[in-house]
């Protein structure tokens, strides 16, 4: 990384700017800006999030957003409500009055003095997402936006539910956001209110993971503020991003296929990251991506920044399976359209215990007609890495070998050449179940000569969520088709390796199980593989980056040292298997501002033998703030478990200031199981 001091405009910094909103509470913004926009009025780029301006997302702002500025734009860092030092609380993701409020606020911005009036929204994740959402309301003014790491399907592509399976990310970031919603904020900005704001947070918050869990199929909560509902409602120009490691790896190519406005896609080989700190590398310089996006569609600039192909993608190269790598050797490709003319399916049938070529018959005989059936352990998925990897700590999926032990599993021969792959497989299923519940996982892996199995990518489908309509229970032994569709993907087998499918019926802890344990029996003759193939030899078209660069990050010094683990466990005396992760990032001390601020979360998930109902699943939080005598501190811990008709929940919530407890409340609640 580059860190650049010489911008071409000067910038000045407001630290704590409130904005009104109609229901008279008021966000608090930071806003950098070029000194002469006092005089000339320049456009403006909005990032609107929950992750706190003032301290624990500061660094990563203080490198975007005066780069930005520099470059002759007014950037504005709002906390979303209840959040940071803005007034209200926040009471979910995505609700009507974010979106109202992120109205409001482009509005305020184009009526100030050093705003020209075109604005546009940027940010990865919950920035993407409240810039992609906020752009479908049409709000004037807004002329195109920037998204890295996103979605536009909240139920079927986030972290809730995949394919209708509920996913242990659904408990996960449920407490990532227990947390952030309850912290204070800081005296030194809002002044003597400071207790009172942070008072109404904890008596209006709550444990989000139970109103996902009373959504547990599409409705009306997640159709809400998904573009994939109506993509017509997106006007305005777009520059979408993402990475195959990050579980937000398919929005890129469906956004690009789907939206009628000017448009380009970037995915790499990054986790959860912006591409100029994209881990795994090669990162970019991203920034300098956007700068010329916001020169062209909010400044008028001829510069080019439509040529070249409309997607840009990264091909991998084989690696043997890590949980988390520093590089994936590759290249960039790629594509005019989506979908795109250069990539064709290549349906492989489904032979008994074996992936057959394109266009191959079917062996005839006995023993050669008749079902693959299996019954997956719980132990499945142990090794399967997180939903949405942040490469810390290590969680990227391991050595497949274990995993396909209770998989029903199919190998292609050695491939004979080079083969390419970029964007959806999907596995076509003829089968029957033997429950009312069941699920499939499927898993895509590179196996090598020397067995290893690296895993590729993989799809999970509730098969109670074939009709495309409400969910149905399924009738034991009635056969059915359905279609998995697996992540998007950009990886390249060379010749000598095999191509892996693998089915298992569950993939926990990634995704929560059925009820009860379920046998599978696929029909090989009538299934196949589909692989989308891009022909060795096209062009690549000489697809480059610039190194990537930022302005210097704000100063920090480390005062605890942070912890990453990430252990699997079984106990072979009582049969008590678990997955404990732990992220504790120390304690940092912000420079600017004197204060210290501490992290741990610590995940838990740990079931006994093959009970599907032992299933178990923790997220517990402490978040600290230390400022001379102002020291508060909060504690969130949410448990999740269930039995065959009911998930319960089971959650507290405790705040400390000078290390009294000052608030404590808990939660125990149980919802319905809705065919998951």
């Amino acid at each position: 990384m580059r860190f650049v001091s010489n911008l071409p405009h000067p910038v000045k910094v407001e630290e704590h700017v409130r904005v009104p909103m109609s229901d008279g509470v008021r966000l608090s913004a930071r806003i950098w800006r070029p000194v002469s926009s006092d005089a000339h009025p320049v456009p403006a780029v909005l990032e609107a999030i929950p992750y706190r301006k003032r301290d624990l997302s500061s660094v990563r702002d203080s490198m975007h957003h005066p780069y930005i500025a520099g470059h002759g734009y007014a950037c504005l860092r709002v906390d979303l409500r209840g959040t940071g030092d803005s007034e209200g609380v926040l009471r979910d993701e995505y609700l009507e009055r974010e979106q109202q409020d992120a109205e409001e606020v482009l509005a305020w911005i184009a009526d100030q003095p050093w705003c020209d009036g075109a604005t546009g929204m940027m940010g990865i994740s919950w920035g993407a997402f409240a810039a992609l959402q906020t752009a479908a309301r049409r709000p004037p003014g807004l002329k195109a936006v920037v998204l890295a790491s996103f979605t536009d399907d909240r139920y079927d592509d986030d972290m809730h539910y995949m394919g209708g399976a509920m996913l242990t990310d659904n408990l996960a970031e449920a407490g990532t956001m227990f947390a952030y919603a309850t912290c204070p904020p800081d005296p030194a900005v809002v002044g003597e209110s400071w207790r009172e704001m942070w008072h109404e947070r904890l008596e209006g918050s709550a444990p989000w993971v139970v109103e996902w869990l009373r959504h547990q199929r599409r409705d009306a909560y997640w159709r809400h503020a998904s573009l994939c509902e109506e993509y017509a409602a997106l006007q305005v120009p777009v520059l979408a991003s993402s990475g195959w490691a990050d579980g937000y790896s398919n929005a890129v190519t469906r956004l690009l296929e789907h939206v009628d406005v000017p448009r380009k896609g970037l995915i790499g080989p990054w986790s959860h990251k912006f591409p100029h700190l994209g881990e795994p590398g090669p990162a970019i310089g991203y920034l300098q991506e956007v700068v010329r996006w916001w020169d062209h569609w909010l400044k008028g600039e001829e510069n080019g920044v439509m040529d070249g192909p409309m997607l840009r993608s990264w091909m991998q190269e084989s690696m043997p399976p890590s949980t988390s790598y520093e590089e994936r050797p590759g290249r960039w490709v790629g594509e005019p359209g989506l979908p795109s003319p250069r990539v064709e399916p290549a349906v492989h049938p489904l032979f008994a215990h074996r992936v057959g070529r394109p266009g191959e018959a079917a062996p005839q005989g006995p023993g050669t007609d008749g079902p693959l059936t299996v019954r997956s352990p719980l132990s499945v998925g142990q090794f399967a890495g997180k939903w949405a990897s942040y490469n810390a700590p290590p969680d990227l999926p391991y050595d497949q070998r274990e995993e396909d032990g209770g998989s029903l599993v199919l190998d292609s021969d050695p491939l004979p050449e080079r083969v390419e792959i970029l964007g959806t497989p999907t596995v076509d299923l003829e089968f029957t179940v033997d429950r009312p519940v069941a699920q499939v996982a499927a898993r895509l892996s590179d196996v090598a000569p020397d067995g290893a199995a690296t895993r590729i990518t993989y799809g999970v489908l509730n098969l109670t969520h074939l009709a495309g309509g409400d969910p149905e229970p399924l009738e034991p032994g009635r056969r059915y088709r359905a279609t998995v569709r697996l992540n998007g993907i950009a990886q390249a087998f060379p010749p000598g390796h095999r191509v892996r499918l693998s089915l298992s019926t569950s993939y926990w802890p990634l995704a929560w199980p059925p009820p009860e344990p379920v046998l599978l029996s696929v029909e090989p003759g009538a299934s196949t593989l589909t692989l989308p193939v891009r022909p060795v030899g096209e062009p690549d078209e000489g697809i480059s980056f610039e190194e990537p660069e930022a302005a210097a990050p704000a100063a920090t010094t480390e005062r605890a040292a942070p912890e990453q683990s990430w252990q699997v466990s079984r106990d072979l005396v009582d049969y008590r298997s678990a997955l404990d992760i732990v992220k504790d990032s120390g304690t940092t001390h912000y420079e600017e501002i004197d204060l210290d601020v501490g992290r741990r979360a610590v995940e838990r998930y740990d079931w006994v033998a093959d009970d599907f109902g032992s299933v178990r699943g923790r997220s517990a939080w402490t978040m600290r703030f230390t400022r001379g005598d102002w020291d508060t501190r909060t504690e969130t811990d949410t448990v999740l478990t269930c039995d065959e008709k009911q998930y319960h929940v089971h959650a507290t919530l405790d705040a400390y200031e000078g290390g009294e407890r000052v608030f404590s409340r808990n939660w125990k609640v149980s919802v319905d199981r809705d065919l998951t």
